[in-house]
């Protein structure tokens, strides 16, 4: 059977909703046996992963930003096979991205709760770090293999994975050639450039708001209303390819936090004379609108994330129904039917064995609990409980979120995590450093198992499209993510040992210093907000009245406004250029290639990213601090965004019809 193939070198029908009866066939058959595990893919992978988690923990640490490895380590991965004249190098490239990958999951479980033990001068050591983030990695990856099907196969079409896109784009480019390399390697030359010059140098402006006129500058001012715009081509990009239907979401969810909750806020402020809230220290009237963002709103934006999961958790009920029915028939030795005929591109760990893991991991953690956190076996079976029951149910939310907008909201989870952790452990007696220690160390676990699967899922998706073995991702997956967990431990340690978490010199840790001023108050019986987590509660389940995803809204609303409104740029120039004539096959060629140009964007802003890391990590930086925070560096980046858009738009209007 031939397949038809698109200018991005992929089956047409890659991107699109299947019809009764069609059949999505990937790059490689399922009949085919292309090398995938081999000493040349672990081999590069393991370095990678050590590389790329010791990089991610500085720059994590050191600006609060963990990079995504996977597009990284993809255009490495194809650079390696080119140097090596390497021929059929698809398979292997795939299991070096999957293993290499799991860094950047790994580093955001751990620098986002663990460096919070310092700063509260709670007592850490090497095993806790690799521990927790080993036992996390490994439940990530476990309970999201039963949903995998689900996820890359029921699914394909009908959520865009814009990460999984970029990095599938690389690979495919990268194995095939001709024109779809071009475009790819100079989209990602400009992408990369734009982003090093933004992020390294400063030459202008990463954000631009309203407040460079003076009409927003006074709504800034007055009523706390203000607009704001990331430039980068990395942020565009992932709206290109999230398209024009989320992105509308994400930012209506934005927008609401942004235009209508901030300024209610602060109207209620101004007439109080005491701050809001048990922990805040400032008044309302006093705070600028990115304060009243992260104090108040942002907590409701929590509420709806969760509540968003239990939603998913409800309608995917049959979709979990089906994966315990199967851990039951093969526990009982009943095999499933059509089991043994299985095509090799849908091939999943035996069920039998992920329960068998799960079972030894929770056990492992327990022992970890009781013999290294607690050192009571009730608190321990009490912490065992909070780490496996929240994991799985927030599995499919880290799944989903990165399946539609290509972010996962996991500090926030670890935040709700945290939360009701520490609520759990003070009615059950445990208080004080105790207490604090042994909630950082579930939310470690939970925040890594978390990252962890929502990162897998692009993995696994990339080999859907691709046509790799999930069981051989699944598998390596765990040592990729021994290796990485390993390294951050010792990283970590490093760090705190060179630069510190306290003090004037030391690394923001923004994540952890949240975490930290979250679980203090938590652990002397202060109220936590939930009144704000109902608040997004209902306006999620709202959503879901009206049909809208309540995940993308309540995303919008929990992540900063500047990284949303790129979205809707980006799939408002997606749907401009499939819509101009009433030539389909046109239409369709032009969105082919504006991918390209997307997936570029986001391959070379990710890659100069890693770059701008090392050179800052190595003492070079260059970056026009005082410039870059003035007025007319925002109208100069303003511009400057203009053009990449316009670029986008005139190259994506040059694809032929095929």
């Amino acid at each position: 059977m031939k397949t038809d193939v698109t200018t991005t070198g992929l089956p047409e029908n890659a991107y699109k909703e299947l019809q009764p009866g069609e059949e999505y066939r990937p790059v490689m058959p399922p009949e085919s046996t292309p090398a995938e595990v081999t000493p040349w893919s672990v081999l590069w992978g393991l370095l990678m992963a050590m590389l790329f988690s010791a990089a991610a923990a500085y720059s994590g640490l050191k600006i609060g930003q963990v990079f995504e490895a996977a597009i990284p380590i993809a255009i490495l991965a194809v650079g390696l096979s080119t140097a090596f004249k390497r021929k059929d190098s698809l398979g292997q490239n795939i299991i070096i991205q999957s293993i290499g990958s799991t860094s950047g999951a790994v580093v955001a479980g751990a620098i986002f709760t663990i460096p919070a033990m310092y700063i509260l001068d709670l007592p850490v050591n090497f095993y806790q770090v690799f521990l927790a983030s080993l036992f996390g990695g490994f439940l990530g990856i476990l309970f999201l293999i039963p949903f995998r099907k689900y996820f890359v196969k029921d699914m394909h079409g009908k959520l865009p994975f814009p990460e999984a896109t970029a990095t599938t784009e690389v690979l495919i480019a990268g194995e095939k050639g001709g024109k779809q390399a071009v475009v790819l390697i100079v989209s990602g030359l400009i992408g990369g450039v734009f982003d090093f010059i933004v992020g390294s140098l400063g030459w202008w402006s990463e954000v631009v708001t309203s407040r460079i006129t003076s009409v927003g500058q006074t709504l800034s001012d007055k009523v706390k209303m203000v607009f704001k715009i990331d430039v980068l081509a990395v942020v565009f990009g992932l709206g290109y390819i999230v398209g024009l239907k989320y992105a509308t979401i994400i930012c209506a969810g934005s927008f609401l936090s942004w235009f209508v909750l901030v300024p209610l806020f602060h109207e209620i402020g101004n007439g109080l004379a005491s701050p809001l809230g048990a922990s805040a220290v400032k008044l309302i009237s006093a705070m600028t609108p990115e304060e009243i963002f992260r104090g108040y709103v942002r907590q409701i934006g929590i509420g709806g994330i969760a509540m968003a999961g239990v939603v998913g958790i409800i309608r995917s009920s049959k979709i979990i129904r089906g994966a315990v029915s199967l851990a039951y028939n093969e526990i009982t030795r009943r095999k499933s039917a059509g089991a043994e005929t299985t095509v090799r591109t849908q091939r999943d760990i035996p069920m039998l064995f992920n329960v068998m893991f799960i079972l030894l991991t929770a056990l492992l953690l327990f022992v970890f609990f009781a013999g290294g956190v607690t050192f009571n076996i009730f608190h321990a079976v009490v912490g065992l409980l909070l780490v496996t029951v929240v994991s799985f149910l927030f599995t499919t939310v880290a799944a989903n979120a990165i399946a539609i907008v290509g972010t996962n909201p996991v500090s926030g989870m670890t935040l709700m995590t945290l939360i009701l952790s520490s609520f759990v452990l003070v009615q059950i007696g445990l208080t004080g450093n105790s207490g604090m220690l042994s909630a950082l160390i579930i939310g470690g676990v939970v925040c890594t198992a978390l990252s962890v699967s929502g990162s897998f899922i692009t993995d696994l998706k990339i080999g859907y499209w691709l046509g790799t073995t999930p069981r051989k991702q699944e598998s390596w997956k765990f040592l990729g993510t021994l290796v990485s967990s390993a390294t951050v431990g010792v990283v970590i340690l490093i760090l705190n040992q060179t630069y510190g978490f306290k003090g004037p010199q030391a690394l923001v840790a923004p994540q952890a210093n949240a975490m930290a001023a979250v679980i203090q108050p938590l652990m002397s019986n202060t109220a936590a907000p939930w009144m704000f987590y109902v608040v997004g509660a209902v306006i999620a389940l709202l959503m879901t009245m009206l049909k809208i995803s309540p995940l993308a809204f309540a995303l919008g609303m929990y992540i900063p406004q500047e990284l949303n409104t790129p979205l809707l740029a980006g799939g408002l120039v997606a749907w401009w250029v499939s819509s101009r004539t009433k030539n389909e096959k046109l239409n369709n060629a032009r969105l082919s290639r504006g991918t390209l140009i997307a997936s570029g964007f986001i391959a070379g802003g990710s890659l100069f990213g890693v770059l701008g890391a090392f050179l800052k990590f190595g003492g070079f930086d260059w970056f026009n601090t005082a410039w870059a925070a003035s007025a007319n560096a925002e109208v100069l980046g303003l511009v400057m965004f203009g053009l990449l858009v316009a670029y986008t738009i005139w190259d994506s209007m040059r694809a032929k019809e095929e």
